[in-house]
């Protein structure tokens, strides 16, 4: 790829191979299940993998990436791509805006466009934000951190983005999944910067006496344990032998789209059907970002990373928090669950939507971030 005129721009011989890889997928034996029983359905992924080789047009998906306001900081030799969308009036409050797995920087545009200018989506100009949106280390354009662990993690790199970087003297954060702790971390390393972080899960209390558990909290820790049963076996593997699994992943797009697009539907608010919430052209995008980029296996290092013991744990948030839950994400905290680690001032049980709230219901998402941080500005 060169970055010389554009953000992207894969080659020919670039996307025919990719299209010559997905023509010739070789495909595992059927079992005897019914759909998506034990994995990624295969008519659907069949279904995928022939559009995404001969109808998908990614050159307009291209267009549109490079059309976006990419910017590129360098923190320290650690180069950091983030887009930058202006606040439709002056001193709007800054806010970095951070996704998740197995999502990128594009899943947050929409949300980002409605924040920075709710004029046009109609809301108040007084509400505005100046929003930042990075992607993580390893994903898409920004490089993977050049040793594991050490002292430049992810929410350090942030605030030196948005403090030193950009001049911020105060802002906001927001963020599910990895964002969530990011957001976490920022606001719990630098309470003087962090007018309020706004996010969509926390983490766990580094201790606590489980003897002491309210009704409420006993059944939310049962019900991670089920879901970890049932659900985490990406987790496991991306966490203890990520190298291993990239291989597949970075060999086969086909492997790679089976592996993601299972998520799009199982951690959705989509019924159980994937195109519900989510457009052929947006997973198809998505997988496309992850293949040419060549940052799936680098995607993997944060569950790693954290698993070993290199990723700070949220201890206590002090600075102002809203919690909003989405009914079809991986958890739900009770308040007092969350209030173990977090200054919680808003806690919002969301009517719908899932663990890719920014995509599935950015109108309630942007709604409850501008409720949230308006009388903090």
């Amino acid at each position: 790829m060169s970055r010389e005129s554009s953000l992207i721009e894969v080659s020919g011989a670039e996307l025919e191979e990719l299209r010559s890889r997905l023509r010739s997928a070789r495909w595992p034996v059927g079992w005897p299940t019914l759909g998506w029983e034990a994995g990624t359905d295969a008519g659907e992924l069949r279904r995928l993998t022939a559009y995404w080789a001969d109808g998908y047009d990614w050159r307009v998906h291209e267009a549109t990436i490079n059309a976006l306001p990419s910017r590129f900081a360098d923190i320290d030799g650690t180069p950091v791509h983030y887009l930058r969308f202006e606040g439709e009036r002056p001193g709007a409050l800054p806010i970095v805006l951070t996704h998740g797995w197995p999502s990128s920087f594009l899943e947050l545009v929409g949300l980002a466009r409605r924040l920075a200018t709710p004029s046009r989506h109609g809301g108040d100009p007084a509400d505005a934000f100046t929003v930042i949106v990075p992607s993580l280390p390893g994903f898409a354009f920004s490089p993977q951190r050049p040793s594991l662990g050490g002292t430049e993690q992810t929410h350090e790199l942030w605030h030196r983005l948005m403090h030193d970087e950009l001049g911020f003297e105060r802002y906001g954060a927001h963020g599910g999944d990895f964002g969530a702790g990011i957001s976490s971390r920022l606001g719990e390393a630098h309470p003087d910067a962090l007018v309020g972080i706004h996010v969509l899960a926390v983490a766990n209390p580094v201790t606590y006496d489980a003897a002491a558990l309210t009704p409420d909290e006993k059944a939310y820790v049962d019900s991670v344990a089920a879901w970890t049963a049932e659900e985490g076996g990406y987790q496991h593997e991306q966490s203890t032998r990520p190298v291993t699994l990239s291989y597949g992943m970075e060999d086969s797009p086909t492997g790679l789209l089976a592996w993601i697009g299972e998520k799009y539907r199982a951690w959705s608010d989509c019924g159980g059907d994937l195109s519900s919430r989510f457009s052929d052209e947006f997973v198809l995008t998505q997988a496309s970002l992850y293949w040419f980029t060549r940052s799936i296996g680098t995607s993997f290092r944060p569950y790693y990373e954290f698993n070993r013991g290199l990723t700070r744990r949220v201890e206590r948030v002090t600075v102002p928090t809203a919690l909003a839950l989405f009914p079809a994400d991986l958890a739900q905290p009770p308040r007092s669950w969350a209030e173990r680690t977090h200054n919680i001032i808003r806690y919002t049980l969301m009517p719908r939507g899932g663990h890719f709230a920014a995509h599935e219901e950015p109108d309630l998402l942007a709604h409850d971030l501008t409720e949230f941080f308006r009388p903090l500005r």
